[in-house]
């Protein structure tokens, strides 16, 4: 039997997202124990906390609790710690609002966390783009970097079970929770379950562009910030492709993440650091 496993999911103004990520969450196949899914919505302005709990009846008739938080405050990580407390069960699997999971996720996670080791787990992420001509090349590209396809990224969905999240108290007021946590742990603490989930890829080159120059910041901030956590970093595999061989296989993709990366150089504004994902 599986280790007891809370979902959390922090939303701010996710309708239109929300549902088919809860969707999936119904679909998810059973993990042999109790599981309980957390919507911290925070600072909505639109209808994300009503649209979560219209799904509460659908979530009992499977067996799991769906437990809604109202927070009048925005900031996903305010919303990660207020999750945190509400959450019954050590093992955490933290779902960014966006993701679609495929079934055998949640329960694939539930079982690499049964354990008294401390371990961090994900999945394999699929980067979905089906927008714009830009964004569909620029994630072709992105999605065969090292960090995808090798380790466990981490991005959109994460999970630890009780000793694992013991390694840390509430979620620091840092831009990236999700290198944060990685980086709390070895690489041989670390598992990548095979199942898939849908993380989707900003559309647009100015986004792509604002997006990419905050994740920079906040991978920086985390190495500033803690840097004796920086020595967890993932280098890059011997067996990786060099960026040349992968340019050389898709010329048009490495030109967009080229052009992203020289313009996320470039003099800008400032007070981008909270940009939203999309």
């Amino acid at each position: 039997m599986s280790t007891p496993s809370s979902i959390l999911i922090p939303a701010h103004n996710e309708v239109g997202y929300i549902e088919p990520c809860l969707e999936a969450l119904l679909a998810s196949d059973e993990t042999g124990a109790a599981v309980e899914v957390i919507v911290m919505a925070n600072g909505c302005s639109d209808a994300t906390v009503q649209v979560a709990q219209t799904y509460q009846d659908a979530f009992a008739r499977k067996g799991w609790l769906l437990t809604v938080l109202d927070i009048p405050e925005g900031g996903k990580m305010g919303a990660l710690n207020a999750g945190d407390a509400a959450a019954r069960y050590g093992a955490r699997i933290y779902v960014d609002a966006d993701v679609v999971v495929t079934p055998p996720l949640i329960a694939q996670l539930a079982e690499v966390l049964d354990t008294d080791a401390p371990r961090y787990a994900g999945g394999d992420p699929i980067v979905a783009a089906s927008g714009s001509w830009f964004t569909r090349v620029y994630a072709r590209f992105w999605a065969s970097l090292p960090f995808c396809t090798h380790g466990v990224p981490g991005f959109g969905v994460f999970a630890v079970n009780a000793p694992a999240r013991a390694r840390w108290g509430e979620f620091p007021d840092i831009i990236s929770d999700d290198t944060f946590v990685r980086l709390n742990f070895t690489p041989d603490e670390r598992f990548r379950v095979p199942a898939q989930y849908s993380w989707p890829m900003i559309e647009g080159a100015a986004p792509l562009v604002r997006v990419r120059r905050r994740q920079d910041i906040g991978v920086a901030e985390v190495k500033e910030l803690f840097p004796q956590l920086w020595q967890n970093h993932d280098p890059i595999p011997a067996d990786a492709p060099p960026i040349w061989r992968r340019a050389l296989r898709d010329p048009i993709g490495f030109a967009a993440f080229a052009l992203v990366a020289i313009a996320v150089r470039l003099p800008h504004r400032k007070g981008e650091r909270w940009a939203r994902g999309r």
